[in-house]
């Protein structure tokens, strides 16, 4: 169902209020990139410092301005499952394509709390469900089996895997079979992770390089594995800066070095260190970005 290059899209501000502007232009330059969905909302979007009426609003643009050219799949994940079946609906009811949900954070909840958890969101809506498995940002894994149990649940048809463990994501692919999409949700990963039968990225680095990352994943969808595996270290050192301090400070720091958006952010996220926005710049230099 869900195969390609996604980008999860910043949510650019200017004077502290979301920037519609810029995410329209944003979504039409991915759009233009080859680029096959995007996830507003998500982490990338800075998702917890949106108020309710932001977080709607940016979901509801980018349905409106894909025009059902590309994919939207709308971050609703919340620590409480009652915020995630309203933000879920709402998704739904706007039109997008489907959902992603973060596991809860802080509460630590067990396996068998994270299963009737994403059920419970399941049954309260009709899209499709993408998971969103992170245990470094939310201190909890989906485990394997419980990622098995849940791929049973009709309308949760794939996982955003980012638990940087590759032995865990063969086993999830082994075990939910072909049907399930197992997504990388980190822009390293992706062609090893495509490599074993995985479908695509929700990626960060395509908000710079649409194009670059769409083709890469383009062609290893097509089994050009050495053409794939050629641009996945062409695009290795620019995915590796956009981790230099944590998501999404580098990326809105480059896309405002290319002009694209203000980097602003809501605090506790602040801009980047000096030395590290001019090895940002210096990094975007050698991939002709400015």
């Amino acid at each position: 169902m869900f195969s390609g290059a996604y980008t999860a899209v910043v949510t650019p501000f200017k004077n502290d209020r979301v920037d519609e502007a810029k995410l329209r232009s944003l979504i039409r330059f991915g759009i233009d990139g080859g680029i096959s969905g995007f996830i507003p909302c998500g982490t990338t979007g800075e998702s917890p410092t949106l108020s309710h009426e932001e977080h709607n609003r940016v979901v509801e643009l980018t349905v409106s301005e894909t025009a059902g050219q590309v994919k939207v799949i709308a971050g609703t994940g919340s620590n409480s499952t009652a915020e995630a079946i309203s933000l879920t609906r709402h998704a739904q009811e706007v039109g997008a394509d489907a959902a992603l949900l973060v596991n809860p954070y802080y509460n630590k909840p067990s396996q068998e709390g994270l299963y009737r958890h994403f059920k419970a969101v399941a049954e309260a809506v009709d899209i499709p469900l993408v998971l969103y498995n992170i245990a470094g940002r939310t201190a909890v894994n989906v485990e394997n089996s419980t990622m098995e149990r849940l791929s049973k649940i009709p309308n949760i048809v794939g996982v955003k895997e980012a638990s940087g463990n590759i032995l865990q994501m063969s086993e999830v692919i082994r075990l939910c079979g072909s049907d399930f999409d197992v997504l990388s949700g980190d822009d390293q990963m992706t062609f090893p992770l495509m490599a074993l039968g995985g479908k695509g990225v929700i990626s960060v680095v395509s908000n710079l390089v649409p194009d670059r990352m769409s083709a890469m994943v383009k062609s290893m969808l097509d089994g050009e594995v050495e053409k794939a595996r050629a641009m996945h270290f062409r695009l290795f050192e620019l995915c590796q800066a956009m981790f230099i301090e944590t998501n999404p400070i580098p990326v809105k720091a480059a896309l405002g070095l290319m002009g694209k958006i203000e980097s602003e952010y809501r605090l506790p996220l602040c801009p980047l260190s000096p030395d590290n926005l001019q090895k940002l710049k210096t990094i975007l230099e050698r991939n002709e970005l400015i």
